[in-house]
């Protein structure tokens, strides 16, 4: 890969990008990021962007509607069936980390990757009520725990609806588990 002066980058161990505007010698480069500050990087610290699609605001993200955005998250939800005969029931399972959600995130803020990560949520849980699916598997990951509590929040106050942590052995401490009560 050969990069150029004025070309856009991402970094690739940190959230951000820039543009080269010096190439230093081999592999060695001088960056300026997004906030204006000139950095040295190295080649494997970084990865080319083309276009700038890649950008995304907060009001992208809110002006999305909930049935584009699934669509986009297709890949994220999975069906299990449990049980036997007429009395199984079918458990949906969606992961929520933005690598499964996105092609890419690359500049975008924690804030908007929690944002995208709570619309699809939404619209998941919508489809799952439409369906009278009662059970769902909610995987967020451990990190810091800001999406594990953003999602608890979000089913604090929704009615009919207990949550728990999944099961340890199969999604360590980075799941949770949802039972939804329909009164048909």
């Amino acid at each position: 890969m050969n990069f150029s002066v004025g070309q856009s980058i991402t970094f690739l161990h940190e959230q951000g990008g820039g543009k080269i505007i010096e190439i230093l010698g081999v592999g060695k480069f001088k960056v300026e990021d997004d906030y204006g500050f000139e950095r040295i990087c190295l080649k494997s610290e970084i990865a080319p962007v083309y276009g700038t699609d890649y950008k995304i605001n907060e009001a992208t993200i809110a002006g999305l509607n909930e049935d584009e955005s699934f669509s986009t998250s297709r890949k994220a939800q999975k069906t299990k069936h449990v049980g036997l005969g007429r009395s199984g029931y079918d458990v949906w399972e969606i992961d929520l980390h933005i690598e499964s959600l996105t092609d890419s995130h690359a500049g975008w803020t924690n804030t908007q990757i929690v944002q995208k990560q709570l619309l699809e949520l939404r619209s998941f849980v919508k489809r799952a009520r439409a369906k009278h699916i009662r059970k769902l598997i909610v995987i967020h990951g451990v990190g810091t725990g800001v999406l594990k509590e953003e999602v608890r929040e979000f089913f604090r106050n929704q009615e009919g609806v207990e949550f728990y942590d999944a099961s340890y052995q199969e999604y360590g401490k980075g799941a949770t588990v949802v039972e939804i009560r329909y009164n048909i």
